[in-house]
């Protein structure tokens, strides 16, 4: 039996083919993402980066097709829509997830780097309380390593211990620092970034808790003029996907969004602390005035703002906070 050319080359061909992996010969595959801030703030240019560098080496493989951000879904629904397949990913704060992981809050109430935690186990555990409460799947705790700051329109009052009379500021808050700034004894109006600027503006609150980064990118620093140092917490920003569509994917897929996340995670830490350092500057030299709590009253506010966050969430979920407090705490 004689063979063409022709068939030769073709029979060649399959298989060389069939010697591929299954992966290579799937088509590429696209996951939809949004962030959870205006495009022009440092949170979602930080989040671009990450998905620029997964799309440079996914082709073929996979590719990220970010929507936009909170135009698309409102900050306080991305938990529930990630939950619900409405999204692949998203890039966020604990915050919108509260609901469904209170757990949610060791990313901010943890001084540890999320390196170390995935080294101690931590990281493993809250991905799994994460998985079978949202149907999330974290791929990193990326923008780490600064704090909250509230900044307040009007030069705060003292109290005679040094502290401040928080008593006579409202401030708007994420719904993650809401309770420790109550416990100050504040008023407080949980609102997302996109509506801050309008409640400023029309005197609704008189203070603001925020990072550094980013404040000016929202123009807000027109309406506060005061920052009260030491900063609560830390940044608690995740690159997470819906745990279904992570399941879904061939492991080529996972392995480039993995990688991509664990290097982001670390170059994005580093960056959010030096560009924290160069805004903050930038805002002093613009006018803002630093009211700083030392001693007594310095440790009293950094006390409670680890205390009731702990407390917040043996409340709300006591089942794995001893666990996490072991891997997360001091």
């Amino acid at each position: 039996m004689h063979l063409t050319r022709r068939a030769m080359i073709g029979g060649s061909a399959a298989l060389a083919i069939s010697g591929l992996p299954r992966w290579a010969l799937a088509q590429e595959l696209t996951i939809n993402a949004v962030h959870f801030t205006p495009a022009q703030a440092s949170y979602a240019k930080s989040f671009l980066k990450y998905v620029d560098k997964v799309n440079q080496r996914g082709k073929g493989i996979i590719q990220i097709r970010v929507r936009g951000g909170p135009e698309i879904i409102p900050f306080g629904q991305l938990g529930e829509a990630q939950k619900n397949g409405l999204i692949d990913m998203i890039d966020h704060p604990a915050g919108p997830y509260l609901n469904l992981v209170p757990e949610g809050e060791v990313f901010s109430a943890t001084k540890k780097k999320p390196w170390e935690l995935r080294a101690n186990g931590g990281f493993a555990l809250i991905n799994e309380i994460y998985a079978k409460k949202g149907n999330a799947h974290v791929l990193a705790h990326v923008d780490g390593g600064a704090g909250f700051h509230i900044f307040t329109t009007e030069e705060p009052a003292r109290t005679a211990d040094g502290g401040i009379d928080f008593s006579k500021l409202k401030i708007r808050s994420g719904a993650l620092y809401r309770d420790f700034l109550e416990s100050l004894g504040a008023g407080v109006v949980v609102q997302g970034p996109g509506e801050v600027y309008t409640s400023l503006e029309r005197g609704l609150v008189n203070a603001n808790a925020y990072t550094v980064l980013g404040y000016q990118s929202f123009g807000w620093n027109k309406f506060t003029k005061y920052r009260i140092d030491p900063s609560f917490f830390q940044t608690d920003v995740l690159i997470s996907m819906n745990k279904a569509k992570w399941d879904s994917l061939p492991e080529a897929a996972k392995r480039i969004l993995q990688e991509v996340a664990l290097e982001h995670e670390r170059e994005s830490v580093e960056a959010n602390l030096t560009s924290t350092d160069e805004e903050g500057r930038q805002m002093i030299a613009g006018g803002m005035k630093v009211v700083e709590l030392t001693g007594a009253a310095r440790a009293a506010f950094l006390e409670k703002a680890s205390r009731v966050s702990w407390e917040r969430m043996q409340k709300r979920d006591p089942g794995s906070v001893a666990a996490l407090r072991q891997k997360f705490g001091d």
